[in-house]
Protein backbone atom coordinates (compact mmCIF):
# COMPACT_ATOMS: atom_id res chain seq x y z
CA UNK A 1 0.00 0.00 0.00
CA UNK A 2 1.44 3.37 -1.02
CA UNK A 3 2.12 5.90 1.67
CA UNK A 4 0.44 9.27 1.56
CA UNK A 5 2.44 12.30 2.78
CA UNK A 6 0.89 15.47 4.29
CA UNK A 7 2.26 18.86 5.31
CA UNK A 8 0.84 21.57 7.62
CA UNK A 9 -0.31 24.75 5.90
CA UNK A 10 0.27 27.68 8.25
CA UNK A 11 -2.12 29.93 6.38
CA UNK A 12 -5.12 27.65 6.46
CA UNK A 13 -4.03 25.98 9.64
CA UNK A 14 -4.75 22.57 8.22
CA UNK A 15 -2.99 19.48 6.89
CA UNK A 16 -2.85 19.17 3.17
CA UNK A 17 -1.96 16.20 1.02
CA UNK A 18 1.54 16.43 -0.56
CA UNK A 19 1.79 15.75 -4.20
CA UNK A 20 5.30 14.46 -5.19
CA UNK A 21 6.67 15.21 -8.62
CA UNK A 22 8.88 12.82 -10.56
CA UNK A 23 11.85 15.08 -9.78
CA UNK A 24 11.22 14.83 -6.05
CA UNK A 25 10.94 11.08 -6.26
CA UNK A 26 14.27 10.85 -8.12
CA UNK A 27 15.98 13.09 -5.53
CA UNK A 28 14.74 10.93 -2.72
CA UNK A 29 15.91 7.75 -4.41
CA UNK A 30 19.32 9.26 -5.07
CA UNK A 31 19.61 10.45 -1.48
CA UNK A 32 18.77 6.98 -0.19
CA UNK A 33 21.30 5.42 -2.58
CA UNK A 34 24.03 7.90 -1.57
CA UNK A 35 23.36 7.24 2.12
CA UNK A 36 23.59 3.51 1.54
CA UNK A 37 26.83 3.90 -0.43
CA UNK A 38 28.37 6.10 2.26
CA UNK A 39 27.40 3.63 4.96
CA UNK A 40 28.90 0.77 2.92
CA UNK A 41 32.16 2.70 2.42
CA UNK A 42 32.45 3.42 6.15
CA UNK A 43 31.76 -0.21 6.94
CA UNK A 44 34.42 -1.42 4.47
CA UNK A 45 37.00 1.08 5.82
CA UNK A 46 36.36 -0.08 9.38
CA UNK A 47 36.56 -3.71 8.32
CA UNK A 48 39.81 -3.38 6.36
CA UNK A 49 41.73 -0.68 8.25
CA UNK A 50 40.62 -0.80 11.83
CA UNK A 51 39.88 -4.47 12.31
CA UNK A 52 42.73 -6.88 11.45
CA UNK A 53 41.91 -10.24 10.00
CA UNK A 54 43.52 -13.38 11.48
CA UNK A 55 45.78 -13.60 8.43
CA UNK A 56 46.89 -9.99 8.83
CA UNK A 57 47.56 -10.53 12.51
CA UNK A 58 49.74 -13.53 11.66
CA UNK A 59 51.66 -11.53 9.05
CA UNK A 60 52.20 -8.70 11.52
CA UNK A 61 53.59 -11.13 14.08
CA UNK A 62 55.97 -12.60 11.50
CA UNK A 63 57.02 -9.11 10.46
CA UNK A 64 57.80 -8.18 14.08
CA UNK A 65 59.85 -11.37 14.50
CA UNK A 66 61.76 -10.59 11.31
CA UNK A 67 62.52 -7.04 12.45
CA UNK A 68 63.73 -8.38 15.81
CA UNK A 69 66.05 -10.83 14.04
CA UNK A 70 67.39 -8.08 11.77
CA UNK A 71 68.09 -5.83 14.77
CA UNK A 72 69.85 -8.73 16.50
CA UNK A 73 71.98 -9.26 13.40
CA UNK A 74 72.74 -5.53 13.33
CA UNK A 75 74.01 -5.67 16.92
CA UNK A 76 76.25 -8.64 16.03
CA UNK A 77 77.65 -6.66 13.11
CA UNK A 78 78.37 -3.79 15.52
CA UNK A 79 80.30 -6.18 17.78
CA UNK A 80 82.30 -7.44 14.79
CA UNK A 81 82.94 -3.87 13.69
CA UNK A 82 84.23 -2.96 17.17
CA UNK A 83 86.50 -6.03 17.18
CA UNK A 84 87.85 -5.09 13.75
CA UNK A 85 88.46 -1.53 14.92
CA UNK A 86 90.53 -2.94 17.82
CA UNK A 87 92.55 -5.07 15.38
CA UNK A 88 93.12 -2.04 13.16
CA UNK A 89 94.27 -0.03 16.18
CA UNK A 90 96.76 -2.74 17.21
CA UNK A 91 97.90 -3.05 13.60
CA UNK A 92 98.67 0.68 13.42
CA UNK A 93 100.04 1.25 16.92
CA UNK A 94 101.75 -2.05 17.79
CA UNK A 95 102.57 -4.28 14.82
CA UNK A 96 103.56 -1.47 12.46
CA UNK A 97 105.53 0.28 15.21
CA UNK A 98 107.50 -2.90 15.92
CA UNK A 99 108.41 -3.29 12.26
CA UNK A 100 109.01 0.45 11.76
CA UNK A 101 106.16 0.82 9.26
CA UNK A 102 103.93 3.88 9.14
CA UNK A 103 100.32 3.49 10.33
CA UNK A 104 97.65 3.46 7.63
CA UNK A 105 95.24 6.43 7.72
CA UNK A 106 91.57 5.56 7.27
CA UNK A 107 91.45 7.19 3.84
CA UNK A 108 94.18 4.80 2.68
CA UNK A 109 92.71 1.70 4.27
CA UNK A 110 89.33 2.07 2.57
CA UNK A 111 88.94 5.39 0.71
CA UNK A 112 85.50 4.49 -0.63
CA UNK A 113 84.18 4.23 2.95
CA UNK A 114 86.12 7.09 4.52
CA UNK A 115 83.19 9.52 4.47
CA UNK A 116 80.63 6.92 5.57
CA UNK A 117 79.71 5.84 9.07
CA UNK A 118 77.70 2.94 10.39
CA UNK A 119 74.07 3.98 10.63
CA UNK A 120 72.01 3.27 13.72
CA UNK A 121 68.90 1.30 12.85
CA UNK A 122 65.72 2.96 14.06
CA UNK A 123 62.24 1.54 13.88
CA UNK A 124 61.08 0.97 10.32
CA UNK A 125 59.75 -1.75 8.13
CA UNK A 126 61.69 -4.95 7.58
CA UNK A 127 62.84 -3.84 4.12
CA UNK A 128 64.45 -0.63 5.45
CA UNK A 129 66.08 -2.48 8.34
CA UNK A 130 67.42 -5.16 6.01
CA UNK A 131 68.88 -2.54 3.68
CA UNK A 132 70.68 -0.87 6.61
CA UNK A 133 72.14 -4.19 7.77
CA UNK A 134 73.18 -5.07 4.22
CA UNK A 135 75.01 -1.74 3.83
CA UNK A 136 76.78 -2.27 7.15
CA UNK A 137 77.81 -5.79 6.15
CA UNK A 138 79.20 -4.47 2.86
CA UNK A 139 81.30 -1.90 4.72
CA UNK A 140 82.55 -4.56 7.11
CA UNK A 141 83.60 -6.78 4.19
CA UNK A 142 85.60 -3.90 2.67
CA UNK A 143 87.26 -3.19 6.03
CA UNK A 144 88.16 -6.85 6.51
CA UNK A 145 89.64 -6.99 3.03
CA UNK A 146 91.72 -3.88 3.71
CA UNK A 147 92.92 -5.28 7.03
CA UNK A 148 93.86 -8.56 5.37
CA UNK A 149 96.01 -6.64 2.87
CA UNK A 150 97.59 -4.72 5.74
CA UNK A 151 98.51 -7.98 7.48
CA UNK A 152 100.01 -9.24 4.21
CA UNK A 153 102.20 -6.13 4.20
CA UNK A 154 103.20 -6.65 7.84
CA UNK A 155 104.05 -10.31 7.14
CA UNK A 156 106.22 -9.26 4.20
CA UNK A 157 107.96 -6.58 6.26
CA UNK A 158 108.45 -9.05 9.13
CA UNK A 159 110.01 -11.58 6.77
CA UNK A 160 112.26 -8.89 5.33
CA UNK A 161 113.20 -7.81 8.85
CA UNK A 162 113.97 -11.40 9.79
CA UNK A 163 116.10 -11.84 6.68
CA UNK A 164 117.86 -8.55 7.34
CA UNK A 165 118.56 -9.39 11.00
CA UNK A 166 120.05 -12.74 9.96
CA UNK A 167 122.15 -10.92 7.36
CA UNK A 168 123.86 -8.58 9.84
CA UNK A 169 127.24 -9.91 11.06
CA UNK A 170 126.15 -10.13 14.69
CA UNK A 171 128.18 -12.94 16.31
CA UNK A 172 131.86 -13.56 16.99
CA UNK A 173 133.67 -15.44 14.21
CA UNK A 174 135.23 -17.81 16.76
CA UNK A 175 133.83 -19.23 19.97
CA UNK A 176 134.88 -17.99 23.40
CA UNK A 177 136.58 -14.77 22.24
CA UNK A 178 137.13 -12.54 25.27
CA UNK A 179 139.65 -10.12 23.77
CA UNK A 180 141.25 -9.12 20.48
CA UNK A 181 144.97 -9.02 19.87
CA UNK A 182 144.81 -5.91 17.74
CA UNK A 183 141.83 -3.65 17.17
CA UNK A 184 140.37 -1.45 14.45
CA UNK A 185 142.23 1.80 13.67
CA UNK A 186 145.82 2.94 13.21
CA UNK A 187 148.23 0.22 14.35
CA UNK A 188 151.88 -0.75 13.81
CA UNK A 189 152.32 -3.10 10.86
CA UNK A 190 154.23 -6.22 12.04
CA UNK A 191 156.48 -6.39 8.98
CA UNK A 192 156.65 -2.82 7.66
CA UNK A 193 156.97 -1.39 11.22
CA UNK A 194 154.96 1.73 10.35
CA UNK A 195 151.65 3.07 11.60
CA UNK A 196 148.96 2.09 9.16
CA UNK A 197 145.20 1.86 9.13
CA UNK A 198 144.18 -1.55 10.43
CA UNK A 199 140.79 -2.23 8.79
CA UNK A 200 139.66 -5.10 10.99
CA UNK A 201 140.48 -6.93 14.21
CA UNK A 202 143.17 -9.59 14.73
CA UNK A 203 142.24 -12.51 16.99
CA UNK A 204 145.14 -14.77 17.94
CA UNK A 205 144.27 -18.48 18.12
CA UNK A 206 146.01 -21.84 17.59
CA UNK A 207 146.25 -23.00 14.00
CA UNK A 208 143.21 -25.06 13.04
CA UNK A 209 140.75 -23.25 15.32
CA UNK A 210 137.31 -23.32 13.64
CA UNK A 211 135.99 -20.09 12.10
CA UNK A 212 132.26 -19.48 11.63
CA UNK A 213 130.16 -17.23 9.37
CA UNK A 214 128.84 -14.32 11.38
CA UNK A 215 125.66 -13.93 9.29
CA UNK A 216 123.66 -15.54 6.48
CA UNK A 217 124.96 -14.87 3.00
CA UNK A 218 126.67 -16.17 -0.10
CA UNK A 219 130.41 -16.78 -0.46
CA UNK A 220 132.05 -14.29 -2.82
CA UNK A 221 134.86 -14.92 -5.28
CA UNK A 222 136.74 -11.88 -3.89
CA UNK A 223 140.11 -12.43 -2.23
CA UNK A 224 140.29 -9.33 -0.09
CA UNK A 225 143.59 -8.10 -1.52
CA UNK A 226 147.27 -9.02 -1.46
CA UNK A 227 148.79 -10.18 1.78
CA UNK A 228 145.51 -11.63 3.11
CA UNK A 229 146.47 -15.24 2.32
CA UNK A 230 143.62 -17.74 2.18
CA UNK A 231 140.50 -15.61 2.50
CA UNK A 232 136.75 -16.05 2.66
CA UNK A 233 134.53 -13.08 1.76
CA UNK A 234 130.77 -13.39 2.33
CA UNK A 235 128.15 -11.13 0.77
CA UNK A 236 125.28 -10.86 3.24
CA UNK A 237 123.03 -8.50 1.30
CA UNK A 238 121.58 -5.31 2.74
CA UNK A 239 124.99 -3.72 1.92
CA UNK A 240 126.88 -5.99 4.39
CA UNK A 241 130.03 -8.06 3.77
CA UNK A 242 132.38 -9.89 6.12
CA UNK A 243 136.00 -10.96 5.47
CA UNK A 244 138.06 -13.72 7.12
CA UNK A 245 141.78 -13.68 6.24
CA UNK A 246 145.02 -15.70 6.83
CA UNK A 247 143.13 -19.02 7.04
CA UNK A 248 144.94 -22.35 6.89
CA UNK A 249 142.01 -23.87 5.05
CA UNK A 250 138.50 -22.85 3.94
CA UNK A 251 135.51 -25.22 3.83
CA UNK A 252 133.25 -23.24 1.51
CA UNK A 253 133.36 -22.35 -2.18
CA UNK A 254 132.44 -19.19 -4.12
CA UNK A 255 128.69 -19.04 -4.79
CA UNK A 256 127.81 -21.27 -1.85
CA UNK A 257 125.08 -20.16 0.52
CA UNK A 258 126.02 -20.11 4.20
CA UNK A 259 124.07 -19.66 7.41
CA UNK A 260 125.06 -17.77 10.52
CA UNK A 261 127.22 -20.01 12.70
CA UNK A 262 128.24 -22.32 9.81
CA UNK A 263 131.86 -23.51 9.68
CA UNK A 264 133.73 -21.75 6.85
CA UNK A 265 137.40 -22.42 7.60
CA UNK A 266 140.24 -22.72 10.10
CA UNK A 267 142.75 -20.32 11.64
CA UNK A 268 146.09 -20.20 9.82
CA UNK A 269 149.17 -18.09 9.15
CA UNK A 270 148.99 -17.54 5.39
CA UNK A 271 149.79 -14.25 3.59
CA UNK A 272 151.57 -11.38 5.36
CA UNK A 273 150.99 -12.69 8.87
CA UNK A 274 153.03 -12.55 12.06
CA UNK A 275 151.56 -15.70 13.63
CA UNK A 276 148.42 -17.86 13.60
CA UNK A 277 145.41 -15.60 13.88
CA UNK A 278 142.18 -14.51 12.20
CA UNK A 279 141.96 -11.11 10.58
CA UNK A 280 138.23 -10.27 10.60
CA UNK A 281 136.55 -7.36 8.83
CA UNK A 282 132.99 -6.04 8.50
CA UNK A 283 132.15 -3.91 5.47
CA UNK A 284 128.99 -1.80 5.46
CA UNK A 285 128.04 -0.04 2.23
CA UNK A 286 131.57 -0.50 0.88
CA UNK A 287 133.17 1.07 3.98
CA UNK A 288 135.16 -0.99 6.47
CA UNK A 289 133.83 -0.49 10.00
CA UNK A 290 134.88 -1.60 13.47
CA UNK A 291 133.79 -5.28 13.77
CA UNK A 292 133.69 -5.08 17.57
CA UNK A 293 130.55 -2.96 17.35
CA UNK A 294 128.83 -5.93 15.66
CA UNK A 295 129.53 -8.40 18.47
CA UNK A 296 126.11 -8.31 20.16
CA UNK A 297 124.09 -11.45 19.46
CA UNK A 298 126.11 -14.07 21.36
CA UNK A 299 127.89 -12.02 23.99
CA UNK A 300 127.27 -10.64 27.46
CA UNK A 301 127.70 -6.95 28.26
CA UNK A 302 130.77 -7.78 30.37
CA UNK A 303 132.38 -9.75 27.55
CA UNK A 304 131.64 -6.96 25.09
CA UNK A 305 133.21 -4.36 27.38
CA UNK A 306 136.36 -6.50 27.73
CA UNK A 307 136.68 -6.97 23.95
CA UNK A 308 136.04 -3.28 23.33
CA UNK A 309 138.72 -2.21 25.81
CA UNK A 310 141.28 -4.61 24.34
CA UNK A 311 140.53 -3.33 20.82
CA UNK A 312 141.34 0.26 21.85
CA UNK A 313 144.97 -0.51 22.70
CA UNK A 314 147.34 0.92 20.09
CA UNK A 315 149.79 -1.92 19.52
CA UNK A 316 151.30 -4.00 16.76
CA UNK A 317 148.90 -5.77 14.48
CA UNK A 318 149.45 -9.38 13.45
CA UNK A 319 148.87 -8.62 9.77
Amino acid sequence: MAKTFYHFNTKTLSFEKVKLSVKDIVKRVLWIFASALTFAAIFIWIAFYLIDSPKEKMLQQENEKLKAQIKSLDKRLDVMSDALADIENRDDNIYRVIFETNPLPAEQRYPQLYAQKNAHLDNGDAFELMKGVSDKADRLIVQLSAQSRSFDTIAYVAQRKSDMLMSIPAIRPMKNIHSVTSGFGRRYHPILKTMRMHTGVDIAAPKGTPIYATADGRVSSQTGGSGYGITVVINHGYSYQSLYAHLSKKTVKPGEKVKRGQLIGYVGNTGLSFGPHLHYEVIKGGVKVNPVHYFFDDITPQEYDAILESSKIVNQALS
